[in-house]
């Protein structure tokens, strides 16, 4: 049960609001860049199960955390100057060889030289945030490595019988429709930084992102899932603007209510945030809404040119919408 008193109570402005995006990947890069414009406090919780391409590989090798999606939020995050953008595009940079290091981003060799020097997963992020001039923290959502698993049901398999797909990468490009995630371990240790940002934050947002593979994780994780149960800030879910291949094959923006339902029910959502062009059902997503005790803020979020992309500005000035709805909402409504 959440405590009754809102942290963003005594917040002076929206600006010195503090919030807590979680996710992985492009998604969470697209909430940071929007974030960035809102509020001085972001941090960021991301999702630690990647197992392909360069992150997979140093993974294996070197039995680290994925560095790829926390290198991601932290060029997100990188300060709006030449030195912040050199440093970006440095993390960001892949090599392109025939040995050993093609595909690997510098940013991930990076991250982990740090981690080997300091032993310690979240000083060596912090640092690498200094380097950046980061306008933000970020943070790994648990202390171990994960791995997902699946169940997946096979476009020409039998309808009562779900095939088992272990590993983010092969579950994010399954051809099936997946049914079900599970963490490996089932019970990991949470990053106990995360927990505490939680905990103190006065907006927690989730999505958008890789639905099954870089948002349903974090409430799988216990220390997480029972942080976003306690604390008091509010909480705001992005949706997606289209449905993935494989993952939400055939989900309505309200499908992905009853989804997180399945995974949190008692979890409250404050406020769901939709571009209007994705909504096929505007009462079914309403009364999705309110079903997890929140308010749908429809908000045009897209590039607008026919990808399923957010825009950062349009992003932006929903965050803040739905930030300035509930500060002038105090005294009207408590939790």
């Amino acid at each position: 049960m959440r405590a009754t008193a809102p942290a963003w109570l005594g917040a002076a402005r929206p600006d010195a609001l503090r919030v807590v995006a979680l996710g992985g990947g492009h998604g969470l890069a697209a909430t940071l860049g929007a974030l960035r414009h809102v509020t001085r406090d972001v941090t960021a919780v991301v999702t630690v199960a990647d197992d392909g391409g360069s992150s997979g590989r140093l993974r294996q090798e070197l039995g680290v955390l994925p560095p790829g999606d926390l290198r991601m939020a932290l060029s997100a995050l990188c300060d709006e100057s030449e030195w912040g953008h050199i440093w970006r595009d440095v993390l960001q940079h892949r090599f392109t060889s025939e040995g050993p290091l093609d595909g690997h981003a510098v940013g991930n060799l990076l991250i982990v030289a740090v981690w080997e020097l300091l032993g310690d997963s979240v000083a060596g992020l912090d640092l690498i945030g200094q380097l950046l001039g980061s306008r933000g923290r970020v943070l790994p959502m648990a202390s171990v490595p994960l791995e997902i698993e699946a169940d997946v049901e096979l476009p020409n398999g039998p309808a009562d019988q779900a095939t088992l797909v272990r590993g983010q990468s092969r579950v994010a490009v399954t051809s099936g429709r997946v049914t079900k995630v599970r963490l490996l371990p089932e019970e990991p240790p949470a990053c106990t930084e995360a927990v505490a940002s939680i905990m103190g934050a006065d907006w927690v947002i989730l999505g958008p992102g890789s639905w099954y593979t870089s948002v349903m994780p974090h409430l799988l994780v216990p220390g997480i899932a029972r942080a976003l149960h306690e604390t008091s800030a509010r909480l705001a879910l992005t949706l997606n603007l289209s449905p993935q291949q494989g993952e939400t094959d055939g989900f309505s923006a309200a499908d992905h209510l009853r989804s997180l339902r399945e995974y949190a029910p008692d979890l409250r959502v404050d406020v769901v945030i939709a571009d209007p062009g994705a909504v096929e059902d505007l009462d079914d997503l309403s009364a999705a809404a309110e079903d997890v005790g929140g308010a749908m803020l429809l908000r045009q979020v897209s590039a607008g040119d026919g990808t399923p992309h957010h825009d950062t500005l349009r992003l932006a000035a929903a965050y803040r919408d739905a930030f300035d709805r509930f500060l002038s909402d105090v005294g009207e409504r408590s939790r």
